[in-house]
């Protein structure tokens, strides 16, 4: 098993949804990085359940205790571990139910995968809980691109079948960590809490799309076939619990365009190379080609939900009903956009060491 992502800035996770802690070594920073801790815990807070009816009412302080590769606010250059430890968790809401398989979960494949031996509780290793410490590595990476005038952003594009097409600059985009709930148009994001609400009362749940941009990127990051941009990013964002779907650029509907409408035109803009579109979603042949890039999510509907569900019991080997306990969100869209956008921080952040070395 590998718990560790990057070339250039390695990040391994660890831990488990109800052990003792999780937490991260990060591996590449650049001796003397600065790094702000109300920027970290900003974004940990992002992360974090709100106060809605719709969210779990599990609460984590999430407060990360750097315990080595940090001194006097900076980066020193070694490997960065953090601890986040784990004080609000309920085990023997997963007791009641230990021998069913939940569906929508990793039980199944856990359990065959590690031989009956994983941690089942909450998840385990397979919890959504593990995004804590990529959205600190994350947060930490973002501060490296943005003090090299690399941006990333996200906002909430779709919950249910309630949609903003957009398109919106990154600029806009980026204001959404300034509100509870990450959209653009707040018109529209009270019609998608209104669904989430309406998920909720009826013990079920949904999902949605989350689009981030990346801008400022140079142009001739990444490489061709398997260390592309969108392999790179793909790797990563597919580490997501939930997420189920990726499409750069114009993405899926590409497949419906001519290429005539989809080719990129080059052109020249203050005297360097641009493009009159970007359909492609800032890469060609698996580079950058110095326009933002672009890409969408999609987050699958939260797995467990109240409701009644037939599954297996892997004991006895029956056919049985299950009714899931314990603290989960109705739509857990609103708090995985921090996690995508900390996720294309760190990939981002792994393209650009590999040609600038500070």
């Amino acid at each position: 098993m590998s718990a560790t992502f990057g070339n250039n800035l390695k990040v391994t996770i660890f831990g488990e949804s109800h052990s003792a802690g999780i937490g991260v070594v990060i591996d590449g920073l650049p001796a003397g990085l600065k790094i702000d801790e109300k920027k970290i815990a900003e974004a940990m807070k992002r992360r974090a359940p709100n106060r809605s009816v719709a969210s779990t009412k599990r609460q984590e302080a999430d407060i990360p205790e750097i315990v080595s590769g940090y001194f006097n606010g900076r980066a020193t250059g070694t490997p960065l571990t953090a601890l986040i430890r784990n004080t609000d968790t309920r085990s023997q809401d997963y007791e009641r139910t230990v021998e069913l398989l939940r569906p929508g979960h990793a039980d199944y494949t856990g359990f065959v995968k590690y031989h009956g031996f994983n941690d089942y509780r909450g998840g385990g290793h397979f919890s959504g809980r593990l995004t804590a410490p990529i959205v600190f590595a994350g947060s930490i990476a973002r501060q490296l691109l943005e003090q090299h005038h690399i941006h990333v952003s996200a906002r909430i594009k779709q919950i249910a079948d309630v949609m903003d097409p957009g398109p919106y600059s990154a600029a806009e985009m980026e204001e959404t960590e300034r509100k509870d709930f990450p959209v653009v148009d707040m018109d529209i994001g009270r019609k998608m809490q209104d669904k989430i609400r309406e998920a909720h009362s009826k013990a079920d749940s949904v999902g949605g799309v989350i689009e981030c941009a990346i801008s400022g990127l140079p142009a001739g990051l990444g490489d061709p076939f398997f260390d592309s941009v969108e392999s790179t990013l793909a790797h990563i964002m597919f580490s997501i619990p939930a997420v189920k779907g990726l499409e750069f650029g114009d993405g899926f509907k590409i497949a419906g365009m001519r290429g005539s409408e989809a080719n990129d035109t080059p052109i020249l803009k203050n005297g360097t190379v641009s493009f009159a579109s970007n359909h492609s979603g800032g890469i060609g042949g698996g580079i950058t080609n110095g326009m933002p890039v672009l890409f969408r999510v999609a987050v699958r509907p939260t797995a467990s939900i109240a409701q009644e569900q037939k599954t297996v019991n892997i004991r006895t080997m029956e056919e049985a009903s299950l009714r899931i306990h314990g603290r989960h969100d109705a739509c857990i869209v609103p708090r995985a956009v921090e996690a995508v956008k900390c996720a294309a921080s760190l990939a981002a952040a792994d393209l650009w060491l590999e040609v600038n070395h500070d």
